[in-house]
């Protein structure tokens, strides 16, 4: 298990060709993982990210292999998709953004986090 999380800097953009309208980008990951820093058990979930860009897009390889770097990564649920947001923002400047992990049941328990800006 690592302490080290993935850097906004890993997220690549590029030139947002129709930045005088506004249109919805839907992201998909169904494959994230992280570990649990309790008992440092792998967690799955599907991370969607919604956004309206600004004057850049993201480059999705780079955004794929930023996501892949919390495979071993000991962080709770709620602080993973702050962090998601927070680093495609910094990354990325989007007008809105909305971030969804939906974790997979563990325990008995499924979470649902929802972060969103502004």
């Amino acid at each position: 298990m690592s302490n080290r999380s993935p850097s906004y800097a890993e997220i690549e953009v590029v030139k947002n060709q129709y930045s005088d309208r506004d249109y919805l980008i839907k992201i998909s990951i169904p494959e994230f993982t992280c570990v649990c820093p309790k008992t440092g058990q792998p967690d799955f979930a599907t991370i969607d990210i919604n956004y309206v860009p600004n004057v850049h897009i993201v480059e999705l390889k780079s955004l794929k292999l930023y996501l892949q770097g919390f495979r071993s990564v000991g962080i709770f649920h709620e602080n993973v998709t702050n962090k998601i947001i927070d680093d495609f923002r910094r990354a990325c400047k989007p007008r809105n953004i909305d971030v969804v992990g939906r974790f997979n049941t563990r325990g008995g328990i499924n979470t649902v986090v929802e972060s969103r800006w502004p």
